[in-house]
């Protein structure tokens, strides 16, 4: 018998990948015991980036989640582990220096054995803190490879990565194929490059279906000298996610190597758990497409962990153009069609801004440039016009080094700006805070957690856990709930009488009919606590998305009365997981603001008046 390898079931990301939520704590509950007893699994991937954010988006507390979903897994032997994103810890944007020490002690605490840090620049100098500070919290450090296809990411750069990573006290190192374009061969000779250097370091892969490469890929890693295969489980597995651990169990037992066998009877219990969960309301979150493998993916290299939210929330970007086509007397775009010119837009950028890895938060920047680009270009108006705040730090290197060089059309426009590229250490950039965030729950009368746990989210997640503390994310993730599923019931188009005629008292009334939500009308209404709109010149909502007055606590939000130049920035949007800056047209007063922060705007929604 051949070498063992093992088998991890990356049961969060496998939600990620498909749609935008994860299940709810007591759901997550009642299949620990199932996938436990399936025997095949000696880690789970409990919890991480992306998995706390939703939890807060739909009003559950996600401190409580990780440690009720973490115990029976403690319980059975089976090592739990998380993704996080060094520099970014669990959120988009990057973290104080306290906040990612904090975050480690929190998450063991709670009982995450291992923690896959990644950084999709690959800069050490965002990863080896992580490492240092996940060691000291008495974690498992697991440093990531991020995988891409490119001129620059050869074998030879990964393998040098990984030995830079396991020189600074790496446990074990990860390949992270995020998109799966991960060419199987290359992969191979990666692993085992790692394993001539030091043939005890742990490697565990981690590939996602979509383009189509991932089953040769796990094959080769495997002969390489792979420890573990990260898998998912139908009905979440293939697509945009990844591949079936009968699949791979079988495959790799064929090889010769040793692997564990699979308890079916539990495998189908959980399978049907999993049916359940997305007939709940998860179901409601996952597009179609995200179930079909797609090679067109190969070209731009989007994530499977990025593809899940982004088929979601594209049908709004769709919604939005078009609703601006219709307007100006031209033809509709198909989800087909935006998503053909996204993906090549996506290609044309990535070498242009430096050849990020496309993995959280830098797939997201460079997707987000590429959709904005689209959507301007739609409109008749220049491709750049438009790019987030956190997209030019990224861009100038406040976010760590990028792989290759800045295309000179984005230089000269950083530099018409007055913007600054940046060499120094990106953790500089960002101040501590938590003890901030810590005065602000005393104010509050807020409780600070078990092992500061709660400090600890509000100060990685500030709008976030607001809104679940006010009750405000609850509710609006029941309304958007509710929404799709009666656009889901609703008849067939075509097949309900659009216009009906009743008789009442002997008159006749002709009757339109509509099922669902409608968005006319809700496009029509002002934002919830809207202001009665002042005198003055309109600043208009240039794309749809959460419009607040601050992107931060240390940031003075704008009021009626308040003296604005033109250039200042007077609110944002939270579009696409990023803060766009929006900024006066003209010098004057503000004399109304007509959103309350948090409210969804569409576009062309009146933000505020200027006079």
């Amino acid at each position: 018998m051949g070498k063992e390898i093992k088998f991890s079931l990356v049961f969060r990301d496998m939600w990620q990948s498909a749609g935008k939520y994860q299940p709810r704590v007591d759901q997550l509950v009642k299949i620990a015991p199932v996938i436990i007893k399936m025997g095949c699994f000696d880690r789970v991937e409990t919890n991480g980036g992306g998995f706390e954010q939703v939890n807060l988006l739909y009003g559950e507390n996600p401190n409580n989640a990780v440690r009720q979903w973490t115990k029976p897994f403690h319980e059975a032997g089976i090592q739990t582990h998380m993704l996080d994103r060094a520099l970014n810890a669990l959120r988009m944007s990057p973290c104080p220096k306290d906040l990612r020490k904090l975050f480690y002690k929190v998450k063991k605490a709670q009982g995450t054995d291992i923690t896959r840090i990644f950084c999709g620049l690959n800069d050490p100098r965002n990863v080896i803190p992580s490492i240092q500070y996940a060691k000291e919290a008495g974690m498992i450090a697991q440093a990531s490879l991020c995988i891409t296809h490119s001129p620059i990411h050869t074998v030879e750069f990964y393998i040098n990565l990984a030995k830079t990573f396991i020189d600074a006290g790496a446990d074990e190192i990860c390949l992270k194929d995020m998109a799966g374009i991960g060419r199987p061969e290359s992969l191979g000779k990666i692993v085992a490059g790692i394993k001539a250097y030091n043939k005890d370091i742990i490697v565990q892969y981690h590939s996602h279906a979509g383009p189509g490469f991932n089953m040769a890929s796990i094959l080769e890693v495997a002969r390489g000298g792979c420890d573990y295969i990260d898998t998912g489980m139908s009905p979440l597995s293939w697509g945009t996610g990844h591949a079936d651990i009968i699949a791979v169990q079988e495959m790799l037992k064929d090889a010769g190597f040793k692997v564990k066998d699979i308890n079916m009877e539990a495998y189908m219990e959980a399978r049907t758990m999993i049916q359940e969960m997305m007939d709940d309301f998860l179901g409601y979150y996952i597009p179609k497409l995200n179930h079909l493998n797609n090679s067109l993916l190969v070209k731009p290299g989007l994530p499977g962990g990025m593809m899940g939210s982004l088929m979601t929330d594209l049908e709004d970007n769709l919604k939005s153009l078009n609703k601006w086509k219709v307007k100006n007397n031209q033809p509709e775009l198909t989800t087909d069609q935006l998503l053909v010119k996204l993906f090549d837009e996506v290609a044309y950028v990535w070498p242009k801004v430096g050849y990020p890895c496309l993995v959280t938060p830098f797939s997201q920047y460079v997707k987000n440039l590429a959709l904005m680009n689209v959507i301007q270009m739609e409109k008749g108006k220049e491709r750049w016009s438009m790019i987030a705040e956190n997209i030019w730090d990224m861009i100038l290197g406040k976010s760590g080094k990028l792989a290759g060089p800045v295309d000179q059309v984005l230089v000269d426009m950083a530099k018409a700006e007055g913007r600054e590229f940046m060499t120094t250490d990106p953790q500089d950039n960002y101040p501590d805070n938590v003890e901030t965030y810590r005065q602000k729950m005393v104010e509050q009368g807020w409780e600070i957690g078990q092992d500061d746990e709660e400090l600890f989210e509000y100060a990685m997640h500030p709008q976030q856990y607001e809104a679940y503390k006010s009750g405000a994310a609850k509710a609006a993730f029941e309304k958007d709930l509710e929404e799709r599923k009666s656009k889901a019931n609703a008849p067939a188009e075509g097949a309900e009488p659009k216009q009906i005629t009743v008789t009442v008292n002997g008159q006749s009334y002709k009757v339109d009919i509509a099922y669902g939500a409608q968005p006319a009308a809700a496009a029509a209404a002002p934002a919830q606590g809207a202001a009665p709109a002042g005198e003055g010149v309109e600043v208009l909502a240039p794309l749809e998305g959460k419009a607040y007055l601050v992107s931060s606590p240390s940031e003075t939000p704008k009021k009626v009365g308040d003296q604005v130049n033109e250039g200042d920035i007077i609110c944002y949007i939270e579009a696409m997981k990023v803060f766009n800056r929006i900024k006066a047209e003209k010098t004057g007063v503000i004399t109304s603001i007509c959103f309350a922060s948090g409210d969804s705007v569409s576009e062309d929604d009146v933000l505020m008046t200027i006079a």
